[in-house]
This record gives structure tokens, sequence and C-alpha cells, in this order.
């Protein structure tokens, strides 16, 4: 499995709790906060979920 770093852009504030709830499940808390995480099916559909609030590279 190849990996991927997520890093937060974006503030939460103002968003939905379920945005909320993801970028926590992500194990982002503040901006330009980086995780790297294995590259699933379940880690795409979180991301594609909170896309505006984050960017994500490949982890090299």
């Amino acid at each position: 499995m190849s990996k991927i770093k997520v890093t937060q852009v974006k503030s939460v504030i103002d968003r939905s709790k379920k945005q909320k709830a993801t970028m926590q499940a992500l194990g982002l808390r503040k901006i330009r906060q980086s995780v790297v995480v294995e590259e699933t099916a379940q880690i795409k559909g979180m991301v594609s979920k909170v896309s505006h609030l984050v960017t994500v590279e490949p982890a090299g």
C-alpha cells in the first residue's frame, strides 16, 4: 500500500459536525498540521469529503 501526506490548510470553524469529525478521524487538529496515512478506500473517502480543507500529496 502506498502512503499519502494529508495537510490541513483551512480551519474547521463554521463547518458541519461531520466534517469536524472527519478531520479528527484523520488526525488533523491544527492548520498546517500534516499526517501520513495509508491510501485505503476509507481514507480516500474521508479525504474527498473534506477536500476543500486539506491538500494531499504522495508521502515519499
